[in-house]
């Protein structure tokens, strides 16, 4: 009967037989410190990147000269601006090319995921120098074996300084890597076979459907698509250098030589811009999840 009692008493027990151990209490502050560590490896060069743009060796003390003067700086309009229209025709067309192709595999033939995964990741596996030098030799052809044909001007066309389509064309293959993988965690996250049925079953038509469900949707990936694009063709140098294009990278470096001053305070307004369009993304995310929340 003491047996029985016992046994009863241990399997009605609720204390687990191996008691759990309470998380450390110093897990937090280890989180900070990684968090302080990193803070100060990324601080200190932008702070070191800002006290050299705006301190004043002849007179002494503190002065914002470098920074007043890139309106002004030569070259800077034209090379800036040229750069933001390559970025949104990248982004345009990496957008038209990569988003069907989501939604389709989505939709339509998720066994093909891996196929188009292992596509869109070539890019990365190709590095730039490789693929540039590529490219400038198929433009070399021009001359050679295609003069006074359709194919030379179109080539020539293709390396207009004003508009180099050429460099469009490469930075959508160097994009699509990351577009594709900002389109497809939006995809998955937004359960769009469902949306997507409810619409056809509502008599809506599929332009219909990709204008009024899909883009919606997707709105945050798309965001966070465009970002990752034009902070890729904003930094991008050796394609624009090897290919002998003016871009807003390849100016940097030219004013370095002259103005070093000018140069570093560009790139710390540059980089502070990418960091607010980063963090103007991150607040619209948040928003997004609350409101689906």
């Amino acid at each position: 009967m003491t047996s029985m009692t016992g046994g009863m008493t241990g399997a009605g027990s609720v204390a687990p037989e191996t008691p759990v151990r309470a998380g450390r209490r110093g897990s937090g502050r280890w989180r900070w410190g990684v968090f302080a560590v990193l803070g100060v490896y990324f601080l200190v060069p932008l702070g070191a990147s800002i006290w050299y743009t705006i301190r004043d060796r002849r007179e002494g003390g503190i002065t914002l000269e470098p920074y007043t003067r890139i309106p002004g700086a030569e070259g800077f309009a034209e090379a800036f601006g040229r750069s933001l229209l390559l970025a949104s025709l990248t982004v345009v067309i990496a957008l038209a090319l990569v988003l069907p192709v989501v939604v389709l595999v989505e939709l339509r033939l998720p066994r093909l995921r891996t196929t188009v995964e292992l596509i869109t990741l070539l890019p990365l596996m190709l590095p730039p120098i490789a693929l540039v030098v590529g490219v400038r030799s198929v433009l070399a052809w021009a001359p050679d074996h295609f003069l006074d044909t359709p194919v030379a001007e179109f080539m020539f066309a293709l390396q207009e300084p004003e508009l180099p389509w050429i460099l469009v064309l490469v930075y959508v293959v160097l994009a699509m890597p990351f577009v594709y993988r900002a389109l497809d965690a939006g995809v998955r996250g937004a359960g769009l076979r469902t949306l997507t049925e409810a619409a056809r079953n509502l008599g809506a038509s599929w332009p219909r459907v990709m204008l009024w469900v899909v883009l919606p949707a997707l709105r945050t990936s798309l965001l966070n698509a465009a970002f990752l694009t034009v902070a890729l063709v904003l930094g991008e140098f050796t394609v624009a250098n090897i290919l002998g294009f003016q871009t807003f990278p390849t100016w940097i470096v030219t004013a370095a030589g002259a103005e070093p001053q000018l140069s570093v305070a560009v790139s710390v307004l540059s980089l502070l811009l990418t960091w607010g369009l980063l963090l103007l993304i991150s607040a619209l995310d948040r928003r997004r999840r609350e409101d689906l929340a």
